[in-house]
């Protein structure tokens, strides 16, 4: 069964750090494309980064430009999001998403996923 796991959410002040984690189960991420996604319940999901793991070009969006970042370990077939610099309104249940990435039309975020994990939440409060 192929799906990606994210862990690594959790309670954490302002001005905290985080580092989640999407792990492929059921597949190697080598050539696929991942996405970092999050919402808040009675909102819009929101696209944060996106990286192309086999040639690992990546992408972010404005609002979280210079606090998060997203990478990869293809040894440990795992894409990290680390976010620095945490505000309240960063609190959200973030999501990864995958898709073959020749169905990504050469772009670094892909117009739609097709597998997607459960969702970890982040929390920022003091």
């Amino acid at each position: 069964h192929l799906q990606p796991v994210e862990s690594g959410g959790g309670l954490v002040q302002p001005g905290g750090s985080l580092r989640l984690s999407c792990a492929a189960s059921g597949f190697t991420l080598d050539f696929w494309a991942i996405g970092w996604f999050r919402q808040v319940p009675g909102k819009e999901r929101e696209k944060i980064s996106c990286i192309n793991v086999n040639d690992g070009r990546t992408a972010i969006e404005d609002s979280v430009k210079g606090r998060f970042t997203i990478s990869r370990d293809n040894a440990k077939n795992t894409v990290y999001l680390q976010m620095n610099a945490l505000k309240p309104e960063d609190t959200a249940i973030y999501y990864c998403a995958a898709l073959e990435s020749g169905w990504c039309r050469g772009d670094v975020c892909c117009s739609h996923y097709d597998y997607w994990g459960q969702g970890t939440q982040v929390t920022v409060s003091s």
